[in-house]
C-alpha cells in the first residue's frame, strides 16, 4: 500500500551524481544554492529516492539557517522523509529534529512559528509531538493572530491522533476558553472548527449560549456553524426547531456565500412550506444581487431542484424567477425560461405572458448584439405557453406577427410556425390571423418564412373575401408581369442591371435542400438577409418580396407560390358563384405560372430552374387547365388532414417524453435489504457466500450483470498477443464518455522471471494516453492486471497500438512483443437523439460536407432496411411512424444522433424498390459531423 502524501511534484531528472551535487550545495554558505539544492532533494524524495546520506548534512548545515525559504523547504523535507523504522519505532535521529522544532516554536519571528505549527499538523508520530506540546500551547496566547490560528490547528490535529486525548487531555476546554476571548475572525473560526470536529458537545453549547450574536459573527465562522447544524440535525432530528431559527436569522447577513449555504441547509433539513419559501426567496434575491454569471447559473440549478421537489411553492415564486431575464447572458435567460415554462398554471399564465411580451418589445431596440437570438427564445417560450393554454393565444399571436419580417430568420421562422399551429388548434382566431397575415405578408423577407406563410394562406383562406384577398396579396408581391423583358435576356452580363434585378441579394451555388419528409428540393443558397426595396427596370415594376426572391433563382419558392395560387383558385370555384370571375382569376394565375416557367428557362438568371420545381409548377398548370374532382379533394382536404395528424403525433411525442422523465427509479418500501452478517451460512461454502455478497453489492450499485450481458462483455475482450508468444496479453476495453479504460491481463508463459516488464502504448487519432504504466516483475507462469486510461477528445475512429517490453536475467538486451492494434469504434460515442424538423434542415444546410452512401443489401423490404440502418448506426428515426405507413415502393426518412462531445450526426435514408425487388438509392444519404460542435 502506498503512503499517503500531501505533496506531489513531478520530477524525472534523478541521477546518482545529482545527490553529490545536492550535498555539496548544502554544505556551502550560499542561501540561493541551498534553496535550489533543497528543492531538488524534495523532488527526488517524492519520486521514490531515499537519499539517506543527506540527513546528517541537512542537520548540520540547513537547520541553523535563518533564511525563511530554506526553513520552509526544510519542513517540506521533514514531512516527506521516513520517520520510523520497519517496526514502526521512531528513528533515534529524529531527536535532533525535535530540538530544532522547539526552537522554531519559540522563534521571535512569527512566520517561522506559524509555518512550524502548520507543519506539525501533518506529523502523526506521538514521540515527536509530545516534547513540543508545552511550546504549542504557549503559542495559543501569542500576540500575532497568524501564530494563534495555526496553533489552534496544531492542537486540533494532535487531538485527532490515536494518542491525542492522552497528550492533550483538556484540549476542548482550553480551546473553548480561547474561543471566548479571541478577537481574530480566522482564529475564532479555527477554534470553533476544532470544537466542532473533536468535541461536538462543546461546540453546540457555545453556539446555543451565543445564539443571539450568531448573525454578527464573521463569514468564516458562520459557515462552520452551518456545517455543525447540518451534522447535529441529522443525528438529532427532534432538535431541528431551535437550529432552523438560527439559519433563518443568518438569511439576513450581508455575505452571499453564507445566505446561499443557509438556503441549501434549510432545504436539506426541512420540507415545511415556510422553510422552502424562505430558501426560494433567498435564491431569487441572489439572482438579482450577484453579478457573476456562474453564481447565477448555480442558483438557477438550485431553483430547478426545488421545482422538482416543491413545485407548488415554486409556482408562487414564478414572477421572482422571471426577474432573472434582466441578465444579458443567454445561458441564464435560457435556463430561466426552462424553469418558468414548467411552473405555468392557469393562475399565473397571464402574468407570465405579459412579462414575455414586454421582453419581446425590449429586443426591438437592437442595443444588444444577441437580441435576435434572445427574441427567438422568447417566441418559443410564448409558443409553448399558447399551446398549453390556448386562451392566451389571441393576446400574443397578433403581437408576434409583427416579427414576420425580422432580420433574424430563425425568429421569424418560429413566429410563422407558431401561427401555423395556433390557427389550426384555435378555430376562433382563424379570421383575425388570416387578415393580419395578409396585411403583413409584404414585410416578410425570408424565403422559408414566405413558404410557410403561403401554405397558411392556401389552407385557411376559406371565405370569398379571404380567397380574393389572398390572390390579390400574392399578385401585388409578385409585381407586374413579365418578370423580365425579352431585350434583357441577351444582356445577362451587365452587372449593373443584374444588381438592380437581384436587389443586392447574393446568390451562391445551387444545392439541394432536404424537406421534412426526407426528400430533396433544389434551392439557391441565397443569403437570408433583409434586402433593399426593389427598383423599376425599363417600366416593369419589381416591387414585392416574392418577386425579389424569385429573381435570386429561388424556384422552390416559385413552386410554393404556384401551388398556393392553384389551391386558392380551386377553392374559389367552391365559394364564387360567378363562373366568369372564376375563369378570369384562373387565367391570371395561369399567366403568372407561365411567366415563372419562362423565367426559369431563360438565360437571364445564373442557373435554370431545377427539375423538381419545374415538374411541380407544370402540375399546377395542368390541374388548372383540366380540374379533376379527385385531385381537388387531395389538394383541398388531404394536405390539411396530414398537418392535423402531424400535430397530433407531436403532442403524443411530447406526452411520452414527459412520462419518460417522470419514470425515475426509486426503491420501494418493501424491497428486500441484504445484510452480509445476517445471511444464512447453512449449506453455503465461504466462497459461495462471498459471491452472494458481491452480487448484492453489484445489484445495489446497478452493476449487476444480467443474462446476456456477460456475452456482451466477452465480445469486448481483445487478444493482443499470440498463444505462442512468451508473454500472452488480452485487454478488456471499456468506453465511458470521455474515457477509455484498458484492463490488460498479462501472463508470463515462460519458466523465467521477467523483470522491468512494461506495457508501452501509443495512440492515433484524437486519443491521449493519460499516464505511462509502471514496470512490473512477473514470476514464472504468473499473471498481472495492468490498467491504462486513455482520454478521448472527439468522435473519430482511433487506434491504440504498442508493445510489451521486458528483461530476463539470462539476456542483457530488452525483449519486445508487438501487440495487436485496438480499434476504437465510433459507435461507442454515438447515442440516439431528437431534434425538430426545422433544426434538422438548418444543420443539414449548415454543415460543410456530406457522403453519399450506396445501398448494397439483400434486404428487399424498405421498412426492414430502415430498421437495419437504425440498429447499425445507433440513431433515432425522426420521421413519424404515420409517414412510413402504407406501401408505395419508396421510403424517405431522417435519422439523427448526438455524440458524447455534443457533435451532431445526420442521415437521410432515401431508397426505392425496383421491379426486380432490390433496393436502390434514390436521392442522397449522408452523415454529417461538424468540425467541432462546441457552440
Amino acid at each position: 500500500m502506498e503512503k499517503s502524501c500531501s505533496l506531489l511534484v513531478h520530477f524525472d531528472k534523478g541521477t546518482p551524481a545529482l545527490a553529490n551535487e545536492i550535498k555539496e550545495a548544502l554544505e556551502g554558505n550560499d542561501d540561493i544554492a541551498k534553496i535550489d539544492a533543497m528543492k531538488k532533494a524534495v523532488m527526488l524524495l517524492l519520486n521514490g529516492e531515499t537519499l539517506p546520506q543527506l540527513f546528517i548534512t541537512i542537520v548540520r548545515y540547513v537547520l541553523p539557517s535563518e533564511d525563511h525559504t530554506v526553513q520552509k523547504l526544510l519542513l517540506l523535507y521533514l514531512e516527506i522523509i521516513d520517520k520510523t523504522d520497519s517496526r514502526g519505532k521512531v528513528l533515534p535521529e529524529m531527536i535532533l529534529i525535535c530540538q530544532n522544532l522547539r526552537n522554531n516554536l519559540q522563534h521571535p519571528n512569527e512566520y517561522i512559528r506559524g509555518v512550524t505549527l502548520r507543519f506539525l499538523c501533518r506529523i502523526n508520530e506521538a514521540e515527536i509531538i509530545e516534547p513540543l506540546i508545552p511550546s504549542i500551547l504557549a503559542n495559543l496566547e501569542h500576540r500575532h493572530p497568524f501564530v494563534r490560528r495555526n496553533a489552534i490547528l496544531a492542537v486540533m490535529a494532535i487531538y485527532k491522533l490515536p494518542q491525542g486525548e492522552h497528550l492533550l487531555v483538556d484540549a476542548p476546554e482550553m480551546i473553548e476558553k480561547v474561543l471566548s476571548t479571541e478577537a481574530d475572525q480566522s482564529a475564532k473560526r479555527n477554534a470553533f472548527l476544532m470544537l466542532f470536529t473533536c468535541a461536538q458537545d462543546h461546540a453546540v453549547n457555545y453556539l446555543l449560549t451565543h445564539v443571539d450574536k450568531v448573525s454578527e459573527w464573521g463569514e468564516l465562522l458562520q459557515m462552520v456553524v452551518l456545517d455543525l447544524i447540518r451534522k447535529v440535525c441529522r443525528a438529532k432530528r427532534g432538535e431541528k426547531g431551535k437550529y432552523i431559527k438560527i439559519i433563518i436569522s443568518l438569511l439576513n447577513v450581508p455575505s452571499a456565500a453564507v445566505i446561499f449555504e443557509c438556503a441549501g441547509t434549510l432545504v436539506s433539513l426541512s420540507s415545511a412550506p415556510t422553510a422552502i419559501r424562505a430558501a426560494a426567496n433567498t435564491y431569487c434575491q441572489l439572482l438579482l444581487t450577484q453579478s457573476d454569471n456562474n453564481v447565477k447559473l448555480i442558483v438557477l440549478d438550485r431553483l430547478d431542484e426545488l421545482k422538482s421537489s416543491h413545485r407548488e411553492i415554486m409556482v408562487d415564486m414564478i414572477m421572482d424567477v422571471l426577474r432573472a431575464l434582466s441578465s444579458p447572458n443567454l445561458d441564464i435567460r435560457r435556463k430561466t425560461l426552462d424553469i418558468v415554462l414548467d411552473l405555468i398554471t392557469p393562475r399565473n399564465i397571464n402574468e407570465v405572458v405579459l412579462t414575455l411580451k414586454k421582453e419581446v418589445v425590449k429586443t426591438q431596440s437592437g442595443e444588444l448584439e444577441k437580441d435576435g437570438e434572445y427574441r427567438q427564445m422568447l417566441i418559443q417560450a410564448i409558443h409553448s405557453c399558447a399551446v398549453k393554454f390556448p386562451e392566451v393565444a389571441g393576446t400574443v399571436v397578433h403581437m408576434l406577427m409583427d416579427f414576420l419580417g425580422d432580420s433574424n430568420v430563425a425568429s421569424a421562422m418560429d413566429v410563422i410556425v407558431f401561427v401555423r399551429e395556433i390557427i389550426e388548434t384555435n378555430p376562433k382566431l382563424r379570421v383575425s390571423i388570416v387578415t393580419r397575415l395578409l396585411d403583413t405578408f409584404y414585410q416578410i423577407r425570408s424565403a422559408r418564412v414566405c413558404s410557410c406563410a403561403l401554405w397558411i394562406i392556401s389552407e385557411y383562406c376559406l371565405s370569398l373575401s379571404e380567397v380574393e384577398s389572398g390572390i390579390t396579396t400574392i399578385k401585388q408581391c409578385l409585381g407586374n408581369l413579365p418578370f423580365y423583358l425579352a431585350s434583357e435576356e441577351g444582356d445577362t452580363n451587365d452587372s449593373s442591371k443584374r444588381s438592380q434585378q437581384v436587389n443586392s441579394i447574393t446568390v451562391s451555388s445551387k444545392r439541394p435542400a432536404i424537406l421534412a419528409d426526407g426528400t430533396y428540393a433544389t434551392q439557391s443558397a441565397a443569403s437570408e438577409t433583409a434586402f433593399s426595396p426593389p427598383t423599376v427596370v425599363q417600366g416593369t415594376s419589381t416591387s414585392g418580396n416574392l418577386r425579389s426572391l424569385l429573381l435570386t433563382g429561388d424556384f422552390f419558392l416559385g413552386a410554393v407560390v404556384a401551388c398556393t395560387l392553384t389551391k386558392l383558385v380551386l377553392r374559389l370555384t367552391e365559394v364564387q358563384a360567378s363562373k366568369i370571375e372564376v375563369h378570369r382569376m384562373s387565367t391570371q394565375v395561369l399567366l403568372i405560372i407561365v411567366s415563372m416557367l419562362q423565367l426559369g428557362q431563360s438565360s437571364y438568371l445564373p442557373h435554370p430552374i431545377d427539375n423538381d420545381s419545374y415538374d411541380r409548377i407544370v402540375l399546377c398548370l395542368r390541374l388548372l387547365c383540366n380540374p379533376d374532382a379527385q385531385i381537388r379533394k387531395i389538394w383541398l382536404q388531404s394536405c390539411r388532414e396530414s398537418f392535423v395528424q402531424m400535430l397530433v403525433e407531436k403532442q403524443l411525442q411530447e406526452t411520452e417524453e414527459i412520462k419518460a422523465k417522470a419514470q425515475v427509479s426509486h426503491a420501494q418500501p418493501d424491497d428486500l435489504i441484504d445484510f452480509y452478517h445476517l445471511k444464512s451460512r447453512k449449506g453455503m461454502s465461504q466462497l459461495e457466500l462471498e459471491d452472494e455478497v458481491q452480487d448484492d453489492l453489484k445489484r445495489a450499485t446497478g452493476e449487476f450483470i444480467k443474462e446476456g450481458a456477460a456475452a456482451n462483455k466477452l465480445n469486448r475482450i481483445l487478444q493482443l498477443t499470440g498463444f505462442s508468444d512468451p508473454v500472452y496479453a488480452e485487454a478488456y476495453v471499456t468506453v465511458h464518455h470521455y474515457d477509455i479504460v484498458l484492463d490488460v491481463t498479462v501472463i508470463n508463459r515462460t519458466k523465467e522471471t521477467l523483470q522491468n516488464l512494461c506495457l508501452e502504448l501509443a495512440t492515433m487519432g484524437d486519443l491521449k494516453l493519460v499516464e505511462r504504466p509502471q514496470n512490473y516483475t512477473l514470476a514464472p507462469e504468473s499473471s498481472k492486471q495492468i490498467k491504462a486510461n486513455i482520454k478521448v477528445s472527439s468522435t473519430e475512429t482511433g487506434v491504440i497500438f504498442g508493445n510489451i517490453v521486458y528483461e530476463t536475467s539470462n539476456v542483457l538486451e530488452r525483449n519486445v512483443v508487438v501487440l495487436n492494434d485496438i480499434h476504437i469504434d465510433i459507435m461507442d460515442y454515438i447515442s440516439p437523439a431528437v431534434c425538430s424538423d426545422a433544426a434538422f434542415r438548418s444543420m443539414w444546410a449548415e454543415f460543410e460536407w456530406e457522403n453519399k452512401v450506396a445501398v448494397n443489401t439483400i434486404i428487399q423490404d424498405e421498412k426492414e432496411f430502415l430498421d437495419h440502418i437504425i440498429k447499425s448506426t445507433n440513431m433515432k428515426c425522426l420521421t413519424p411512424p404515420s409517414a412510413l405507413e402504407g406501401y408505395c415502393g419508396f421510403l424517405a426518412a431522417n435519422l439523427y444522433a448526438k455524440s458524447v462531445f455534443g457533435e451532431d450526426a445526420l442521415v437521410n435514408l432515401s431508397v426505392e424498390k425496383q421491379a426486380d425487388g432490390k433496393l436502390k438509392v434514390k436521392g442522397k444519404g449522408s452523415r454529417r459531423f461538424p468540425y467541432r460542435a462546441t457552440k
